[in-house]
């Protein structure tokens, strides 16, 4: 049995995958990856399929080491990275020997960073997905985030083949560069929002709080006026919907975020765009961009074609 031995894990270092979908009628929501395309790419890089579930770090990363060795990628954001006290490279798949120890340490890009490892993190699965949902303390490694001195167990490689020295090529890397301008479509309650609120929404600046986490981004910027004064009927919300509750500062509703909610939403991010949320910082400054339904389902089959046909370079 392949281990991985936690010797620190990091500010907030959890298990994901791509997330389980289809449950928000029962109250559970997708949770995952909050960069699935890092986490595919992955998982691309090692062999794996794109599903396979790998360790999903914030802000500062976490030591892991390897008894028996393994084959891994970082993607993401770069953390500064070093195999057994060398630096290592990210986006590209690198042979662990046995004993040696992967360190990663605080980021010099974005919010998150992800390992992959070939056979993938192996945890019982919670409604078809390796998963952690921290708010309800379900999936990935007992529910929670990682603490020194667990043990994960690497899965059994069962499909594709891979070897060190695979990477992706430079245009890929630049297609899947995260966005700090975030596209965004109508929401249900955009019509009932003042015309000005709407326009500074789409103007300003806004920056992304000290308060946010995997269930919503908290923003600052120009108050939102709203005609229901920051409450209404409770109703369905998806993943990345624009909230404004009373006080008129906007939230992002994330991949851990409620399945209702009683605030208007004034818009809400396609869906091409939310890796690119999964890699704000806080003190990031963003901006939005209005685009109609059909260019977002035009982005999104435009990124998953392109994701699909994404080859690998061999050393």
């Amino acid at each position: 049995m392949t281990l991985i031995q936690v010797q620190n894990p990091g500010m907030f270092t959890t298990v994901q995958d791509i997330g389980r979908y289809g449950y928000g009628a029962l109250g559970v929501s997708a949770s995952g990856a909050a960069d699935p395309i890092a986490v595919r790419l992955g998982n691309l890089l090692v062999g794996n399929a794109e599903h396979a579930a790998a360790l999903e770090m914030t802000l500062l990363g976490g030591n892991f080491l390897f008894p028996e060795g393994g084959l891994v990628a970082l993607t993401g954001s770069e953390f500064g990275a070093t195999l057994d006290g060398a630096p290592m490279p990210m986006w590209t798949a690198c042979r662990v020997k046995p004993g040696h120890t992967l360190r990663t340490g605080p980021t010099r890009s974005g919010a998150r960073c992800y390992l992959s490892v070939r056979g993938g993190i192996s945890v019982p699965l919670f409604l078809g997905s390796s998963s952690t949902h921290i708010l309800s303390g379900l999936g990935g490694l007992e529910g929670r985030q990682l603490k020194k001195g667990d043990v994960l167990t690497i899965g059994d490689a069962t499909s594709g083949d891979a070897d060190e020295g695979r990477s992706l090529p430079v245009g890929v890397l630049e297609r899947v560069r995260p966005r700090k301008t975030l596209r965004a479509t109508v929401a249900p309650q955009t019509n009932e929002f003042p015309p000005g609120s709407v326009q500074a929404f789409y103007e300003g600046p806004y920056l992304v709080t000290e308060e946010s986490n995997r269930m919503g981004l908290r923003l600052q910027g120009a108050a939102l006026d709203t005609l229901h004064a920051g409450h209404m009927i409770t109703e369905g919300v998806s993943l990345g919907a624009i909230q404004v509750p009373a006080g008129g500062q906007p939230i992002i509703l994330f991949v851990e975020q409620q399945t209702t909610g009683g605030y208007p939403k004034i818009a809400n991010i396609i869906s091409a765009d939310l890796p690119s949320v999964g890699q704000l910082r806080p003190r990031d400054e963003i901006r939005f961009e209005h685009v109609d339904a059909a260019t977002a389902h035009n982005l999104i089959r435009e990124q998953e074609n392109f994701l699909r046909h994404v080859a690998v370079l061999e050393r």
